[in-house]
Order: C-alpha cells, then structure tokens, then sequence
C-alpha cells in the first residue's frame, strides 16, 4: 500500500507497521510495535487513541523528531478475541505546501489584476481628460480669433469717437459766431436732447468697462491654452507651479466664487521639472473638491512652500471635512463619498498616479466639521524618470 498503515490495541499501542509506514517515519517495525501512537501522532495523548480523529488532519513525528502534515483515517476493529484500530496516515505536506504556493499565487494575481483595472481606470480618465483638454483648446482657439479683432476695433472705435469729440467741441467753440438766432436755438436743443455732457463722460466709462470685459475673455482663453498646454508637448520641463495654480483656479472660479473666498499664501518657489498639464489636472481635482465640501461660505487657503530639494503645494478648506473611516479609501478608484451622479471617485485616484509618476507624495489631513488640506509634495529636478524606474522594477 502507498499509504502508512498501522493497527493498534484497544489503547493505542502499536501492533503492526507496514513498509509505507517505515519509509514515512523512519523506525523498523521491531522499533514501533508496543509503542504508544503518541509517538507517531504527538497530537494525541497517552491516555487512548481514541483522540485519532476518523477522519481529518493532524501533524506526524519522525524518527529524527521532524514532525510534517499528515491525513489521518481511523477505522474501529472489533473480533471475537479483542478490538483494535486501524489508522491510515499520508504524507500531506507536499500538497500543502502547492496549496499554500497557489493562494499566494492567486493572491498575487489578484493584486496584479486590481493593479491593471486601476491602470486602466486612470488610463480612460487621462484619455477622457486629454479629450477635454483638447476640447478646451480648440474652444479657446475658435474664441481667440474673433476676440482679437473685437479688441482691434475697440482700439479703433475709441479713436473714432475721440475725433467726433474734439469736432463737438469745435461746433461748441463756434456758436457764438452764428448770427442766424433759429439756426442757434435748434444746435442748443439738439445738443440738450442728445445730452452731450453725459455722452462724454459716459462713452468714456463704456469704452473701459468693454476694453476691460474683452481683457477677461483674453485671459480666460489664455488660461484655457494654458490648462490644456497646446502650445507645448506633455513633455518633461521646467515650470511655474504658482502660474499653473492661478490659471487652473481662474478655469473654475465660477464654481467657487459663490461660496469660497480664496486666499494665496505663495513663497518664492523655484520652477519644477514636471508635466504642466498634468499637475493642472491635480490642482483642478483638489479645487474642485475643496468646493464641494463647502456647503454654503467658506475659505479655501493655497499655501506653497520648499524644504530642500522638494517644493510643496497646500489647497485646504474649512469645510464639512472627511470621515476616519473614509480616510484610508479616498485614493481608491470609485470610491466617492458624493451623492450619486455628483461624483466618478476617480478624481483623487489619478491625482495620486500623477503625483507618484512626478516622483512625489499626497499628505492628507483632515476633522470632520473643521476641513480638510491636501499637501502635494513635488522634487524640484526629476533625477530619473517614472517610466524608465518602472521599467526597471
């Protein structure tokens, strides 16, 4: 038989010991007969083998003291002489051990596939935000051109007016040299009508409250160009952090101007070697959801700062602040605390992956009731870019 085989008394002592039984533990069989199964099976104690499991696992003892897992099977014998016991034990160690191997195997596959879903979740929302920057690009380009030249006549209207002024001014200057009393009262009345005064002093107003409005369109598009970066590759160079925070912040101050008041805390920070765009993006998550945890009035403070060779970047709200128990989740993709349809639970998702490819780290703290900041932490040079570690690893 493959298996150990070994029959015992009524109270456990060995009487016989087949071949299998001596390769799996090592004693002859003139070694084992009359010893108790303890020594065999350390499990069970002295008093009777009735402690054998029928059937089940239990850990066997060599001769050379190295114990093992074994499979254990306990059948009862009765004769008319006396009754006895006969156990079958397996060697199971090996088929433990593959076991063991195949959930860690699983384990890490597991890990590997919810590593590729996270790749691939942050893939579509970089794709879906490329696509919007796109958008906003070609949006900003479109409006670029009629705004330049609304602006040029601008200039050129102004200057248009200004002349029909000065010629106001000249007929003004020459009333007094008109004889004609009727032809006189009818300049008067007509100046009177059209309010000549107040058109002066008003066209002035009109001409800077347009110049001024067409300025903003100017720099919203500018700020667009600026989110998206079309005029430059996502390519690693150097940039300023603080003007990619005022213009990313100028995209949604629509969003925020009703309910936050914005503070900017700068330090004198170097330029950083990173992804423009891509840090926009983080900047513009962290905003965003700065406002939204502000119900009604509140403050959303942008410090910077430096500590060596890594410069920092602080957005922190005085809002409702994030739950303990959902402090260790809000980087996980999908994971939202927003009602349904307000929020993807991808936003701080792919800010993390940014933030790591940039070589850097998300700090988060927060009180319920009192606010949350998030601190981005950013090297100043990249001493190696992300995809040639992650190539190596």
């Amino acid at each position: 038989a493959p298996d150990a085989i070994v029959s015992l008394d009524e109270r456990g002592r060995i009487r016989s010991f087949n071949p299998a039984a001596v390769t799996l533990f090592g004693y002859q069989p003139n070694e084992a007969t009359g010893c108790h199964i303890s020594h065999l099976a350390p499990e069970v104690g002295d008093e009777a083998c009735g402690a054998l499991p029928e059937n089940g696992l239990g850990r066997g003892r060599r001769k050379d003291g190295g114990t093992f897992s074994m499979e254990i099977s306990v059948a009862k014998v009765l004769s008319e002489a006396d009754a006895g016991y006969v156990a079958t034990l397996r060697d199971v160690s090996l088929r433990e051990q593959a076991e063991s191997e195949l959930k860690t195997r699983y384990a890490e596959v597991r890990e590997l596939n919810e590593q590729l879903k996270d790749a691939q979740n942050q893939l579509l929302q970089s794709e879906k935000m490329a696509s919007v920057g796109q958008l906003a690009a070609g949006v900003a380009h479109e409006i670029n051109n009629p705004i330049g030249y609304v602006y040029s006549n601008l200039g050129t209207l102004e200057s248009y007016a200004q002349d029909l002024f000065r010629l106001v001014t000249a007929y003004e200057a020459a009333e007094a040299a008109i004889a004609d009393g009727a032809v006189l009262d009818r300049l008067q009345a007509a100046k009177v009508e059209a309010d000549i005064e107040f058109l002066r002093a008003d066209m002035r107003s009109l001409m800077d409250e347009t110049r001024e409005g067409i300025s903003r369109v100017k720099q919203i598009v500018q700020d667009l160009k600026d989110f998206s970066r079309i005029d430059a590759s996502d390519e690693w160079h150097w940039a300023d952090l603080q003007a990619g925070l005022d213009s990313t912040l100028n995209i949604v101050w629509n969003e925020l101007k009703y309910k936050a008041e914005v503070r900017k805390e700068y330090a004198d920070i170097p330029e950083v070697e990173c992804r423009p765009s891509q840090l926009n993006q983080v900047f513009l998550n962290l905003l965003v959801n700065a406002g939204h945890a502000i119900k009604e009035q509140g403050v959303i403070t942008i410090r910077t700062g430096q500590e060596g060779e890594a410069v920092w970047i602080e957005i922190a709200d005085n809002g409702k602040g994030i739950a303990p128990e959902h402090l260790t989740r809000i980087f996980e993709p999908f994971f939202t605390t927003k009602p349904v349809g307000q929020g993807t639970g991808l936003g701080l998702s792919l800010s993390y992956g940014i933030v790591q490819k940039h070589g850097g780290r998300i700090e988060v703290q927060s009180a319920q009731g009192k606010g949350t900041a998030f601190k981005v932490w950013l090297p100043i040079r990249q001493s190696e870019p992300f995809e040639a570690v992650a190539a190596q690893g």
